[in-house]
C-alpha cells in the first residue's frame, strides 16, 4: 500500500489520531510529550497514536500530506488540527476538551 494510502487508512476510522515522535508512554521529544499531556488533560479516551520514528515513510510524507512541516500532528475526524503549539492554545482555551468530546461521541 502506498504511504499516502496508509496515512489515509490511519485516519479513516479513528476520531482522534496523533502522529508523534515516540509513544504516549515514551515520547521522544518535548513537543510530542506536551501534546500527549494536553490530550489526557482534555479527557481524551479513545485516541490513536502513530510513532513516526518507527515508520520512516510516514515521517517523510506526512508533512506533505498535511501541509504541516513538524511533529506532532493532531488530526480529529480526519482533519488536521495542528502541532503542539496549537494543541496547547486549544487546551488553554478549553477548546481541546470540546473538540475531543465531540469527536469521541460522533
Amino acid at each position: 500500500m502506498a504511504v499516502m494510502e496508509r496515512i489515509k487508512a490511519e485516519l479513516a476510522n479513528r476520531p482522534v489520531v496523533l502522529f508523534m515522535k515516540g509513544t504516549p508512554e515514551l515520547p521522544m521529544c518535548g513537543h510530542s510529550q506536551r501534546a500527549v499531556e494536553a490530550l489526557r488533560k482534555a479527557g481524551a479516551q479513545q485516541w490513536h497514536t502513530v510513532n513516526v520514528m518507527a515508520d520512516p515513510e510516514i515521517r517523510a510524507n506526512l508533512p506533505r500530506f498535511a501541509d504541516w512541516p513538524t511533529f506532532p500532528q493532531l488530526f480529529v475526524q480526519g482533519e488536521l488540527i495542528g502541532g503542539a503549539d496549537i494543541v496547547d492554545e486549544l487546551a488553554a482555551a478549553g477548546e481541546l476538551a470540546r473538540i475531543v468530546a465531540e469527536a469521541q461521541s460522533a
